[in-house]
């Protein structure tokens, strides 16, 4: 009997210690790669390296020229068509961050915070005082819209699996339709089971 209980106490803490996690904190720009997937060092780093390409080219200085300002851009939409679930929306705000972070063009709000943004002056209107209510029809324009995929390619046999993921980016002229930039980043990962 005394030996059972022994055994079955065993078992208890085996099984507690076995299935105790320890969690510790690391610095997101560190992220490890732990499953192969897409992860934030893939977001922050294509962003990086393409907004690094789309600054350097020459349809900025184009502009700068032809309009004596710096031009204005919109980020789009950039479709996951990968095979996996990625959060489009995290790559697109470390496009954003890029961009701003270089003050070479100007960024303009898209999508539904726009949206809110218009709610809210909507609302102003009728709710704020005159001297501090915000007009409509003063907001900046966008000269430029930034829109893209990700997209993914599998190679699996066994255990082994690698996987590419390709970004496309184009950068076009809103008043023209003229695309003056295409860009691509691709990461390809091995990944063994």
């Amino acid at each position: 009997m005394k030996s059972i209980f022994l055994y079955a106490t065993a078992a208890i803490l085996l099984v507690t210690t076995a299935c105790s996690r320890k969690v510790t904190r690391i610095d997101p720009v560190d992220t490890p790669d732990i499953s192969g997937k897409w992860n934030n060092t893939d977001s922050r780093l294509t962003a990086e390296e393409l907004t690094s390409q789309i600054l350097t080219e020459k349809w900025i200085g184009d502009y700068v020229q032809a309009k004596g300002k710096k031009p204005v851009v919109i980020v789009g939409m950039v479709t996951n068509k990968s095979h996996e679930h990625i959060e489009a929306e995290t790559f697109m705000k470390d496009l954003e961050r890029s961009f701003i972070t270089s003050s070479k063009i100007g960024l303009v709000q898209s999508g539904k915070k726009r949206e809110e943004l218009r709610a809210e002056k909507a609302d102003q209107q009728t709710n704020a005082s005159v001297s501090t209510m915000k007009k409509f029809g003063l907001e900046n324009g966008a000269d430029f819209i930034l829109q893209g995929s990700i997209n993914s390619i599998v190679d699996a046999y066994k255990r082994k699996k690698t996987v590419t993921y390709q970004v496309n980016l184009e950068l076009t002229n809103i008043e023209t339709n003229e695309v003056v930039w295409i860009g691509e980043k691709k990461i390809a990962k091995n990944v063994k089971n």
